[in-house]
């Protein structure tokens, strides 16, 4: 049974993947964080008492951590004292924060994606041969919408779906965010030319599918040596 602990155990997606792990036998909550000061520490979740200590890690075999640039910053130096895996799904990050990610990864193994959903991981896989085949006729650009309480713009997953398609093509992709109402999250890819257009589309329905990709991921991640690694890499098996 894998020990797990939640960082943002209260927010929505952090309660989530709390709540989805709670009816998963391969799972022991062992540890849900929050912020220190805010008014649900040392109140119950489930069977366990919120805590703000991220000496916690110590009870733990996989931190999940979907929280906001500035807390996973802190987090990271903690996963590292205590050598814990590591299911990373903040956006935001800026390059230094990029920068501690891949240097903890060489003490500990971490799981680290911009989207954890199954379906946004096969497009990211397929979209370098769809482009490749359209060529350079044709041009590209990512809408992309997400409810109005998401503070990063354009999204983790936009920037990388314009990365995978930059290396491809070799130019700069437009990239156009929307935030409005509770968007749960659609990405759209428009390719436009030779007369023709073909939207390639991903709308999530629910924030299910990237919890369930997080406890997916820490499953995967749970034993494995230290190194970065991807949604891709939980895929293969």
């Amino acid at each position: 049974m894998i020990k797990l602990g939640i960082a943002g155990a209260c927010g929505k997606m952090g309660r989530r993947i709390f709540e989805l792990a709670s009816h998963d036998k391969d799972f022991e909550l062992n540890l849900a964080l929050e912020k220190k000061g805010t008014p649900v520490i040392g109140k119950e979740l489930g069977k366990l008492k919120i805590s703000s200590s991220l000496d916690g890690l110590f009870l733990i075999d996989v931190f999940v951590d979907f929280t906001l640039p500035e807390a996973t910053e802190v987090n990271l130096d903690y996963v590292a004292r205590y050598k814990k895996a590591l299911v990373l799904g903040t956006t935001g990050l800026n390059d230094t924060q990029i920068a501690k990610v891949e240097e903890i990864s060489k003490v500990v193994p971490v799981v680290f994606s911009p989207n954890m959903s199954v379906g946004v991981n096969v497009l990211f896989s397929v979209l370098p041969e769809i482009a490749k085949k359209l060529g350079p006729d044709y041009s590209v650009e990512i809408v992309e919408a997400h409810h109005k309480a998401k503070k990063d713009a354009p999204s983790g997953t936009a920037k990388k779906l314009a990365q995978i398609l930059t290396d491809t093509t070799r130019r700069e992709i437009p990239t156009h965010a929307i935030r409005l109402g509770d968007i749960v999250g659609d990405h759209t890819i428009i390719f436009c030319g030779n007369s023709e257009r073909i939207e390639i589309k991903h709308q999530a329905h629910s924030r299910d599918l990237f919890a369930l990709g997080a406890l997916k991921a820490a499953k995967w991640v749970f034993n494995k040596p230290a190194g970065l690694y991807s949604m891709q890499d939980v895929l293969k098996g």
